[in-house]
């Protein structure tokens, strides 16, 4: 095994990688969903060297990496317990078997409580609204105000611990000026609560978070899963990858208008994560075919300097890529996203321990490759799909 990577924590012992991410998608109220993947892999002991996400993705990756490893859990549940206890009809568990009408109802009005009156510890609706208020005034640029978000981050997250510790963090947001994607990194500057919420700040229904001057949108603007920044990182480092997305880009074909505003979500922000990791795993090989090559060249042939630019792009790491993607549920429509009922959260949650203690039960996901430079992709969730419809 090769030393640990300068600014990541080292992995478990029983984890024979050099680094393991968690990367977490953008998904508003679905990121509970993270929090129960967390869970199952807190409690199979498997603890991130590096924690990067998106939107949600990153409010969730800053309790992780600001709080001890005893605390994560904890904190990642008080946060969406928090989140998810506005309204009588959100403290209520509501069960309609076989009724997927009545559930999409109940769905539906609590996504219009959301709509009217925000959410407990996250954000607020501006008053007067944003068309009363004055031009060039944050408050004209969005319908919600987040102060609460941040009096949330700074109580629920140690940004010391989150600058100091050993997990690497990483976020990303958009520069609304040059339209540039960019990503706040533990690596390269000291992290504040800025920087998460600018992340987080999708418009138009949360402002933009001034940093430094500049001011920022919400990462998922641009690239809602956070997979080429890890995959961008030293190539002689075998990796292990949870990718925890909120979107999936398959699904079937939409009924009625109100499905095809479900469906154009889930494809807007799924960010053909199968294709980039497709992409990913040609590139690997060919890498590590240039890694053989040049370990065969001549020496005087391998100080040339163009022997020396090919010689910076090869890699000879191991990657195990392990996807857990959400699955919606049938009576989940276009405003699950912003639907932050107790219920719905919870399911949410259990649905991410459940999938993930299902992922962490093969054999072969926590396991190296068995051949070096190797790209293995992992996708439990769905061979158990097509088991079924088999």
């Amino acid at each position: 095994m090769r030393p640990a990577v300068p600014g990541e924590a080292p992995p478990p012992p029983t984890i024979p990688f050099d680094s393991v991410c968690l990367l977490l998608q953008g998904g508003g109220a679905l990121g509970a969903y993270q929090g129960g993947v967390y869970e199952a892999l807190a409690e199979r002991g498997v603890e991130p060297t590096w924690v990067c996400g998106i939107s949600i993705g990153a409010i969730n990756s800053a309790i992780i990496a600001g709080n001890p490893p005893e605390k994560r859990v904890e904190r990642l549940r008080e946060f969406w317990e928090l989140v998810s206890g506005n309204g009588a009809w959100n403290n209520i568990w509501l069960d309609f078997p076989g009724s997927a009408i009545m559930r999409s109802v109940f769905n539906q009005v609590a996504a219009g409580g959301v709509l009217l009156q925000g959410v407990p510890g996250f954000f607020s609706p501006q008053m007067p609204p944003a068309p009363l208020q004055p031009k060039g005034s944050p408050a004209a640029t969005s319908w919600y105000d987040t102060a609460a978000l941040k009096s949330t981050l700074e109580r629920l997250v140690d940004f010391d611990r989150i600058n100091h510790g050993a997990m690497r963090f990483s976020v990303g947001a958009v520069n609304v000026r040059t339209g540039n994607f960019c990503y706040f990194d533990t690596a390269d500057q000291k992290i504040r609560v800025e920087h998460v919420m600018a992340s987080g700040a999708l418009p138009p229904a949360f402002p933009a978070i001034e940093i430094d001057g500049e001011y920022y949108w919400d990462g998922g603007l641009v690239s809602n899963t956070p997979l080429d920044r890890v995959l961008a990182k030293r190539r002689d480092v075998n990796t292990l990858i949870f990718q925890v997305d909120l979107w999936s880009a398959r699904g079937e074909m939409p009924g009625d208008l109100a499905e095809v505003g479900t469906r154009m979500k889930d494809i807007q922000y799924s960010s053909r994560t199968r294709a980039a990791t497709d992409l990913f795993k040609t590139r690997q090989q060919l890498r590590a075919a240039l890694y053989e090559l040049m370990r065969q060249m001549p020496p005087e042939l391998g100080r040339t300097p163009e022997a020396k630019l090919l010689n910076s792009e090869t890699g000879p790491a191991a990657y195990n890529i392990v996807l857990l993607i959400y699955r919606s549920a049938t009576y989940e429509s276009q405003s699950k996203d912003f639907e932050f009922s107790r219920s719905t959260m919870e399911e949410h949650w259990q649905a991410g321990c459940a999938d993930a203690r299902q992922t962490l039960g093969h054999p072969d996901v926590l396991a190296l490759p068995p051949e070096a430079a190797d790209v293995r992709v992992f996708d439990c969730l769905r061979s158990r799909e097509a088991e079924r419809a088999r």
